[in-house]
């Protein structure tokens, strides 16, 4: 037996017929919205509790624009090894590879120190996706297709360019 049918019965029992229509009526009310007081129960909010859930953030993330970055300071791959060897007594070695892993083309070389291909790594392996340098340990953001061509004239503001 459900619980609306025992739920029934006790009420047959406990209640006369003139009150058990007052149930009713009062039931209807409620079903037709009449009564503000009661609300049925809403099981949706039971099955979704977090159904829009969110709150708004108090203030903008921005209120002005954003500053441009500060340039990266340029400098010389050639000073950066010299001062390496005279702190640590022996010169830099260039990047060794794994015999898997993907080398860098011999064209690029790093914006911020102008190190050569020798000093570059795919900070990301296989994906290729960030080059880092191994001198001023700067990330890279290399080009999808490194196309010579393309990279002789799009040099200013990108991360690679053409050895010359």
């Amino acid at each position: 037996m459900s619980k609306i049918a025992r739920f029934v019965i006790w009420i047959c029992s406990k209640f006369t017929k003139n009150e058990i229509e007052q149930i009713i009526a009062g039931l209807l009310d409620v079903l037709e919205d009449r009564n503000p007081e009661v609300k049925p129960k809403d099981d949706f909010k039971e099955k979704h509790p977090n159904y829009r859930n969110f709150s708004v953030d108090p203030l903008a993330p921005l209120t002005e624009p954003p500053q441009p970055e500060k340039p990266l300071p340029l400098k010389d791959y050639k000073q950066i090894l010299a001062a390496y060897e005279l702190t640590h007594g022996k010169p830099l070695s260039p990047v060794k590879y794994h015999p898997t892993s993907p080398r860098v083309p011999q064209l690029i070389v790093c914006v911020c120190c102008k190190a050569p291909h020798r000093y570059l790594y795919y900070n990301d392996g296989i994906k290729r996706t960030q080059l880092r340098c191994k001198l001023c340990h700067q990330v890279l953001l290399p080009l999808l297709s490194p196309c010579p061509l393309y990279l002789e004239t799009e040099k200013r503001g990108h991360p690679l360019q053409v050895l010359k």
